[in-house]
Order: C-alpha cells, then sequence, then structure tokens
C-alpha cells in the first residue's frame, strides 16, 4: 500500500471529523411529535475524514484538514485513521473544545434528517489555511473553504447540506476557483438560486459538474458532454456516507488519470460498499476489492499508466 501512495498525487481533505450517532426510527418528527428511536450506535464519520479514509482504504495518498477536540484522541479516532495512513499534520488540535458530531436519523423509506454539532469546527472561520495542491472542499466552514480555494492549485467542491450557512459572496468565491463541483439534485439548484445563475451558466463556469439523483445514479457534465452513471445496486442497510465514498472513489480515480465516465463508475463502485453496512467507513473497499465488483458491473476494469 505504501509504494502505491507514494505515486498517487496528495488529495487534501477539507472538512470535519465527527463521531456520528445514528439512529433508526419508524419515522421523522416534525414540529410537536414525538417517535420512539428503534436503536442507534456511534460510528467515526465527518464528511471529510469519511472521504479521507475511503480513499486511503483504497490506497490513495490524502490528508485530512479539520478541527478536533480534546476528545479526539481518547475517542480512538486518531488511531484509526493514522492506521489507515491518512496523514493528521494539518489538524487544528482544540483541547478545550468538543469534537464535532453528527445525529443522523433514518427512517425505514431512508430519508433522513440531520441535526450538527460543529464543536471544536467553529475555529475553522478564523484559521489561515496552508497552500495546498489538490484540495477537495466538503462540507466546512464557508469562510476557511473560500480561503484555502484561492490557494490550491486545483479545487474540488461538495457544498453538502452546509449550503445553507454560506453566503453568496463566499459560495460565489469558492466557484470562482472550482474545477470539479459535486451536488445532488437539490444542492444544484439551490446553488443556482443563490447565486442568480443558471444551470447553463454553472456549466460554462466549472469544467466538469457532477450532480447525484439517489436511486436514479448520477451525471458528469464536462464541456458539453454529459454522461450518465448508474448506481452500483446492492441490499441496503444504511445510505449515510454514500456520497462521500462516491466521492472519494471519483477523486483517487480522477488523480490516477482515468477518464471521466471511469470515475464516475468507481465512485458508483465504492459508494456501494457505503451502503450495504451500518457506519460510512466500516466497509470501505480496497483498490483491488472495488475492482472485483466493478467488474461484476461494469465490465473489464481498464488498466492504464498512472
Amino acid at each position: 500500500m505504501k509504494e502505491v501512495q507514494n505515486m498517487d498525487r496528495m488529495i487534501t481533505v477539507v472538512g470535519h471529523a465527527a463521531i456520528d450517532l445514528l439512529f433508526d426510527v419508524e419515522n421523522i418528527a416534525v414540529h410537536n411529535e414525538s417517535h420512539p428511536i428503534i436503536d442507534y450506535d456511534q460510528y467515526y464519520g465527518g464528511g471529510a475524514a469519511n472521504i479521507a479514509m475511503a480513499i486511503a482504504t483504497l490506497g490513495g495518498n490524502t490528508q485530512l484538514i479539520a478541527a478536533v477536540g480534546g476528545d479526539f484522541d481518547s475517542s480512538g479516532y486518531r488511531d484509526e485513521l493514522e492506521n489507515h495512513n491518512v496523514d493528521l499534520s494539518l489538524l487544528y488540535h482544540f483541547p478545550e473544545e468538543k469534537s464535532t458530531r453528527a445525529f443522523v436519523f433514518t427512517d425505514r423509506e431512508h430519508q433522513q434528517s440531520t441535526y450538527f454539532h460543529w464543536g471544536a469546527s467553529v475555529h475553522l472561520k478564523e484559521l489561515d489555511p496552508p497552500s495546498v495542491d489538490f484540495v477537495h472542499l466538503a462540507t466546512s466552514d464557508s469562510t476557511y473553504n473560500a480561503r484555502i480555494a484561492k490557494k490550491a492549485s486545483f479545487v474540488s467542491f461538495d457544498p453538502g447540506q452546509d449550503l445553507v450557512t454560506y453566503s453568496k459572496e463566499n459560495l460565489e468565491s469558492i466557484l470562482e476557483n472550482t474545477n470539479i463541483l459535486f451536488t445532488n439534485k437539490h444542492e444544484i439548484q439551490r446553488v443556482c438560486d443563490m447565486t442568480g445563475r443558471s444551470f447553463d451558466d454553472i456549466l460554462n463556469m466549472i469544467e466538469t459538474v457532477i450532480v447525484t439523483y439517489d436511486a436514479s445514479g448520477s451525471k458528469i457534465y464536462n464541456r458539453g458532454d454529459e454522461v450518465s452513471i448508474p448506481v452500483v445496486c446492492v441490499p441496503t442497510l444504511d445510505p449515510t456516507g454514500a456520497g462521500d465514498a462516491y466521492r472519494a472513489g471519483f477523486l483517487l480515480a480522477y488523480t490516477r488519470n482515468y477518464p471521466l465516465e471511469i470515475c464516475g463508475k468507481v465512485g458508483a463502485t465504492v459508494a456501494s460498499f457505503a451502503v450495504q453496512s451500518i457506519g460510512c467507513q466500516t466497509d470501505l473497499p480496497t483498490w483491488d476489492i472495488m475492482k472485483l465488483r466493478y467488474e461484476e458491473n461494469f465490465g473489464k476494469f481498464p488498466e492504464i499508466d498512472w
């Protein structure tokens, strides 16, 4: 694994390293309602850490930028990431704070409602980011993301559910520096609404745009071309983390110079592992294991020099 990693371009991932508390419920409560919790478990998560862990498990070269609290080491999270060769040299440590936590409620139809405690991540807006080469901006503080996007040589951006926290100024600043944009079908509309741009404007502005459409798969838009990527169907236990796994697979394949369609299929394949187990990091594949499932669904995996 280490020999492969040394050949890969470093992928820096910015965002949260969170403790996920995942709740299984019959129905998601709305205002003035109460519903019982069937079961719950605690896992390692956070969008950026999920992506970094998936890239590292696939054999890629990755580092994580996140703000963590005094309970990060005692929770075992540092050891878990380091044991998978995730570079933690750029972590910000705030011992007086709690680490970030996500409270995710999932019903029987796989609909979700999420509550998020930022913990140490609130300090990101105060910090001056380092200059990095290839960066993926996961859900994070929008001001910090805008700052690092200006410094990076190549920017991949996934605003995710944190779009509601973005100012128009920060969102536009990041988009102006973005090479790859990841959204789902709801988020791309929100990006258009917040910036006053049409979808065509976004496509003309950003070289590669990937939009995911739940069970309908994803579409990759690049310089006027459009490629549809189907999902890899497996029994689904937990949809949490599927998008992070998709982005990890896509980005590693991209930095290994695979064509965009192959990148999308790799992303879909990695995502299929994430949904078949509970927890975002519990069943991530190596590159060779990913290739076996890829070939079961898409045919012979292309071998190229990267």
